[in-house]
């Protein structure tokens, strides 16, 4: 046995984090997780920003990923407390002049709203029914041999393409068109770009295995669980303790960053090759996004009153207006109708708010280190399809990407994936290696959203990072 008194030290304590950590300790291991904030998971945390009593997701809020995880799905997170809402639908797409666009579960319904589309929609998604969790055991990890090759080789031919590509030749109306449109926004990528498509087809298919779904009380109760599940195996956690130097860091067999690339170089610098730090440089972070906080006296006043059936509601209108306001945001303009992601779930989870009031989580794209507000722009946005919604804003919080970054170092100029997922990037994250996860320093790894599969509250980044570090110890996975 080593003289050194952790087996790995976790840098970081974001969703990969905590989950690479659990796949240590259930292992027997000795791991230490050090997080330099004095709350943990600066993605999945909820707080109290606006008004007493309005408690609001600061990262992340809806998590199909994270319900459906190949990995979190195998924890007993429920004994730790952390409970699932799953709202009547995933996704509302308002759209002018006619009613929304509705994905749920049920792709019979789905396809209804679809008009002409009906049948190309049930086509594309009835070949994955029942096999979802098939499909993300494979799309949710580094290259390698798939374990239903037919199936991803089936969802991969399409997923390669670029959206406006896709659109165009699946599909005939503007519906179905705008419903994939604002999943494939989720890219943050020019939709003329390969592998647009990808994500766009994985957000329609996980909605089809349940309505996405989102932890009561706030993403904090699934950071919550994660982190009482990790310390009941014997797993350790230090808050408020930032690490700038590797000099800071206790003596261990092993460290796993849950980090971006430039913090992961900067801070071991003297114990990484310089060509390997200067590819981790070179990492491309893309758009970082602008973000709104709502405290609201009543539900949101869609025009067509079935958004209110879900949790997420997409803001743009049809694909065109979504595909120039990403466009705009790649090459440095600030779109004037940007797409909007917005989340309502204190329409369905009552310890969000006061009673009879609710919150609103609202974020568009802008370019990266932004500084401009685009509060008024998102307003104008909600306002367009729920006409009245600005006399129900009790207060506000908002954001732009100096904030964000400020709150979560990984966050480089605002953006939230854990970098781009362009074809550069898409497998090689955040270099190419044959194991993505681990460094030329043998006893460092990265576990964060910038490596495969990227970013997502799945974590899957770090059971795949611990797997790097079991094979290290020489520990039997």
């Amino acid at each position: 046995m080593s003289s050194k008194p952790w087996d790995a030290v976790i840098i970081g304590s974001g969703p990969n984090g905590l989950s690479a950590g659990t796949a240590l300790a259930a292992r027997g291991l000795r791991v230490l997780i050090v997080e330099g904030a004095d709350t943990l998971s600066a993605g999945t945390r909820t707080q109290e920003v606006t008004l007493p009593g309005f408690r609001h997701d600061l990262g992340s809020a809806v998590h199909p990923l994270g319900y459906l995880s190949p990995y979190l799905q195998t924890l007993p997170l429920a004994q730790f407390g952390l409970e699932w809402v799953v709202p009547p639908a995933s996704v509302a797409h308002p759209l002018d002049g006619q009613e929304a666009v509705i994905l749920s579960k049920s792709i019979a319904e789905t396809a209804q709203n679809l008009g002409l589309d009906a049948d190309a929609y049930r086509a594309l998604v009835v070949p994955f029914t029942g096999r979802t969790d098939e499909l993300l055991r494979d799309v949710l990890k580094p290259l390698g041999v798939p374990h239903s090759p037919l199936l991803l080789a089936r969802f991969g031919l399409k997923a390669l393409l670029p959206a406006n590509f896709f659109a165009e030749h699946f599909f005939r109306g503007p519906r179905a068109r705008a419903l994939f449109a604002g999943c494939a926004a989720h890219s943050v990528l020019p939709f003329d770009k390969l592998f647009t498509t990808a994500i766009g087809l994985l957000f329609m298919v996980t909605a089809h295995a349940e309505n996405w779904a989102f932890p009561r009380g706030g993403a904090q109760s699934l950071t919550d669980a994660l982190a009482a599940y990790f310390q009941s195996l014997g797993g350790e956690i230090r808050l408020a303790a930032p690490i700038t130097r590797f000099e800071d860091l206790p003596p261990a067999r092993t460290y796993v960053f849950d980090t971006d690339p430039r913090q992961l170089a900067h801070i071991a610098q003297q114990h990484l090759p310089a060509a390997y730090r200067r590819r981790l440089e070179r990492f491309q972070y893309g758009p970082g996004i602008f973000k709104v906080d709502y405290a609201l006296s009543g539900p949101i006043p869609w025009r067509d009153p079935r958004c209110l059936r879900a949790a997420t509601v997409h803001l743009g209108g049809p694909i065109g207006e979504i595909a120039r306001g990403e466009k705009d945001a790649w090459q440095g303009r600030h779109a004037e109708s940007p797409y909007v992601l917005l989340c309502q779930q204190s329409l369905f989870d009552a310890t969000r708010a006061p009673a009879g009031q609710h919150t609103s989580w609202a974020y568009c794209h802008v370019p990266a280190g932004s500084t401009q507000d685009m509060s008024a722009r998102i307003d104008a946005q909600i306002e367009r399809f729920a006409p009245g919604f600005q006399d129900l804003v009790l207060a506000r919080r908002t954001m732009n990407t100096h904030a964000v970054q400020a709150y979560n170092p990984n966050y480089v100029g605002g953006a939230i994936t854990g970098g781009a997922v362009n074809l550069a990037q898409l497998f090689t994250r955040p270099v190419a290696r044959l194991d993505p996860y681990r460094t030329p320093n043998p006893d460092l790894f990265i576990c964060s959203a910038s490596t495969p599969p990227g970013g997502g509250v799945h974590g899957m980044c770090g059971y795949h990072a611990a797997q790097s570090v079991l094979k290290r110890l020489g520990v039997r996975r």
